[in-house]
């Protein structure tokens, strides 16, 4: 009864907004208190110098006194190495929670997922066929974004064709077309790798099939940063929508929305966020499947709360495993997608197994 009580008071629009405030706050803090881990310790009044001179420098025109210049160790570790890192694992998190989000709501399927339906291998053959053979070079120095995008579109459409074959699509139609989607593009990614012939070929590709932050720059950063933030306002506006598509079409159609023409909109939008993630991350798994269920659990299947909730969370999340990764073996980082699978895949077996997966909580 006290957990129904509390349940309830978390879904109550005053607590909503709270809630809002206080992760976006934690996020902040989780900024700044993460750029001091690594293998050269950090104390925050470090970071709050070279931050407070950045500051300085920008209201200045670039002009700035002190010696926290660019090329000076403190200013290059914290501006040019640590901090973009931290906010791109910020913007994949938010990027991918919201994929989930949108995903599971599209597909009417609590485990769906960008990892799980092969949507980022999708994804991460795209980004291989650019970087190894240079498709879609009409796209130019974008071709590898261009091309992460389109195969995470295709497989987003074939997933949600193939699930539908016979009647409509279930739980277990929807993994096994995921799996089989993934299959085929890992087998069509290591066969490009085979084809090229190049032993540094392994290398180029290790870091979309591993999931990596180490080569986050401030423009591919800023990118994906504004798409994150556009897809959780846009997403957000959406929420009537997005609950619609949980009742039916039936339901949606006696209401007066057609929720045909945007699915195809919402997996667009989706696709371009996880082509983004992949094309600056590689393949992070079970972040769309972990946040948005546990945020499902607290506040319900309201997607005006659950969209920016599970945004803040997958973010505050990402930016804490990124700090994992560096600091559980010294000397050594570990691949953050494979962190996250280890802790993902475990929950993921334990929703399956148990039946505890629906929306708003209810099993199914």
């Amino acid at each position: 009864m006290k957990a129904k009580n509390i349940t309830a008071r978390l879904r109550s629009q005053n607590a909503s907004n709270a809630i809002l405030l206080i992760l976006f706050l934690l996020l902040l803090l989780s900024l700044m208190v993460a750029v001091t881990f690594g293998t050269v310790p950090l104390s925050l009044q470090d970071v709050y110098g070279v931050l407070y001179y950045k500051a300085v420098q920008l209201l200045s025109g670039g002009c700035a006194p002190g010696n926290l210049a660019a090329g000076s160790a403190l200013h290059d570790v914290v501006w040019l190495i640590r901090l973009p890192r931290l906010v791109l694992g910020a913007a994949v998190g938010a990027a991918l929670a919201v994929s989930g989000v949108v995903m599971q709501a599209v597909v009417r399927n609590p485990l769906a997922d960008p990892y799980v339906l092969g949507i980022s291998s999708g994804a991460s053959l795209g980004a291989t066929l650019a970087t190894l053979f240079g498709v879609g070079a009409v796209f130019g120095t974008r071709s590898v974004g261009a091309m992460a995008f389109a195969g995470a579109l295709l497989v987003s459409f074939a997933v949600v064709f193939l699930s539908n074959l016979g009647g409509r699509a279930t739980t277990v139609k929807l993994l096994l077309a995921g799996a089989a989607l993934s299959a085929v593009c890992s087998a069509f990614s290591n066969f490009a790798i085979y084809l090229r012939n190049d032993d540094n070929a392994p290398a180029q590709i290790i870091r979309w099939t591993m999931g990596g932050l180490g080569a986050a720059n401030w423009p591919g950063t800023f990118v994906l940063l504004v798409a994150a933030i556009g897809s959780v306002l846009f997403f957000t506006t959406q929420s009537r929508v997005l609950n619609l598509m949980l009742l039916g079409d039936d339901c949606a159609m006696t209401l007066g929305t057609d929720l045909h023409n945007l699915r195809i909109l919402y997996l667009a939008v989706t696709s371009l966020l996880i082509g983004l993630s992949v094309y600056n991350a590689g393949t992070i798994g079970f972040v769309g499947l972990v946040v948005p269920h546990g945020v499902r659990l607290l506040l319900g299947s309201d997607h005006r709360r659950l969209v920016p909730t599970a945004a803040l969370c997958g973010a505050i999340f990402l930016v804490w495993a990124d700090v994992a990764c560096r600091t559980l073996m010294p000397g050594n980082e570990i691949p953050i997608g494979i962190l996250t699978s280890l802790l993902g895949a475990p929950v993921f077996l334990v929703l399956m197994v148990r039946h505890r997966y629906g929306f708003g909580g209810a099993s199914q």
